[in-house]
């Protein structure tokens, strides 16, 4: 009996060790990108991974490639059409060729659709990317029902007089506790492909998913950091993402200044 005991435990113990290890091995992630009304393949469309840190665009077929692994969040997006965001499964790695149709921003009930035989539970969009007062709805081929997504989150300060007389205490602290975020923000503008990607966009929805804030709290931010209003409407998201990076950065060298003159104030007191 305890010999039977044993082997089950160190089976089960084998299997779940060989499941973890598959769930971190890298797949090539391949599919098409299409209009879904006329079916059309939209060229140049970014395809990026939010996790890993990496992006691609779409060929003249609509076609892209990009390596994932379960877990991974791919975001895709397309000038005039609704931004998506796929949270990778084994499902979507065991599919050789994921179709992805999109809807433009016009149409009033905002969707999209995954096509890929019975594709299941793979897709999560994000309420940030949708008008405040527009309920955003996800429809999974398959599946019968749709999921409506929550409204972003209105921006909070710790206290009134953190408000007032420091906002930029305030947004360094709320940055400085998503430090993995921001090491992503700066792989963003680093990488060549990346940079180059990056340039061409002006939705600031990568900042919004990598830092959790809604448009309006990034322009504030910006604002609060003394960038012009015209700055802050008419630069690209590379642009967007250096500004914010920075501002963090001067901030955290006044921070550290500012510590480094209590402390040889208090020295001083003390002699």
């Amino acid at each position: 009996m305890k010999r039977t005991i044993l082997l089950l435990t160190f089976f089960t113990s084998v299997f779940l060790f060989s499941q973890e290890k598959k769930d971190t091995i890298t797949h090539v992630l391949k599919g098409q990108i299409l209009d879904v009304k006329t079916r059309f393949p939209l060229k140049s469309a970014h395809v990026l991974n939010l996790t890993s840190v990496r992006g691609t665009t779409t060929n003249e077929y609509g076609r892209f490639e990009i390596t994932a692994k379960k877990g991974d969040e791919i975001y895709i997006s397309y000038i005039g059409y609704q931004s998506i965001k796929l949270i990778v499964t084994n499902d979507l790695l065991n599919k050789k060729d994921l179709k992805i149709a999109i809807h433009d921003r016009i149409v009033p009930l905002d969707a999209v659709e995954v096509k890929s035989n019975h594709l299941i539970g793979v897709l999560v969009v994000d309420a940030k990317n949708v008008p405040e007062s527009t309920p955003n709805r996800v429809h999974i081929n398959g599946l019968p029902q749709t999921y409506e997504t929550g409204l972003p989150k209105p921006r909070n300060y710790n206290s009134a007089l953190a408000a007032v007389f420091s906002p930029i205490d305030f947004w360094y602290q709320k940055l400085g506790k998503r430090a993995k975020e921001l090491k992503k923000l700066d792989k963003l503008r680093k990488d060549d492909k990346l940079r180059e990607i990056m340039e061409q966009k002006f939705n600031r929805e990568v900042m919004m998913q990598y830092l959790d804030m809604s448009r309006n709290e990034i322009n504030q931010m910006l604002k609060d950091c003394n960038y012009s209003r015209r700055f802050i409407k008419k630069a690209s998201d590379l642009q967007i993402v250096d500004a914010i990076l920075n501002c963090y950065e001067n901030q955290k060298i006044q921070n550290k200044g500012k510590v480094k003159k209590e402390i040889q104030h208090y020295n001083e007191e003390r002699l």
